[in-house]
């Protein structure tokens, strides 16, 4: 095997994000509401051998995925970061807050 590296590969964050989309309540609603039929043809999805059509969730092109994933290094991955037991992790939020 080889080394590892020494930060978070940027297609394991992606896959994350994207995995997090798959799963999430507002994809699964805009299914529902729509009946599991795409808009465009009318298909109906189905899950039944030999007649699947799996229906998708067109999102807004305009989205800027590799933005997303710098913005969590930069605001997740790559902050001063520094190990705390928990009573102190919380003491230190405290501190921040006010």
């Amino acid at each position: 095997m080889g080394k590892k590296k020494a930060s978070t590969p940027r297609s394991r964050i992606k896959s994350a994000i994207r995995q997090l989309w798959l799963r999430s309540r507002e994809r699964a609603a805009v299914i529902k509401k729509y009946e599991n039929t795409c808009c465009s043809c009318g298909k109906k999805g189905s899950v039944a051998k030999g007649r699947e059509v799996k229906i998708q969730v067109h999102h807004d092109p305009k989205i800027d995925w590799d933005g997303i994933v710098d913005l969590i290094f930069e605001r997740v991955l790559n902050v001063n970061q520094y190990p705390l037991c928990k009573e102190c992790h919380i003491e230190e939020h405290k501190k921040e807050k006010g």
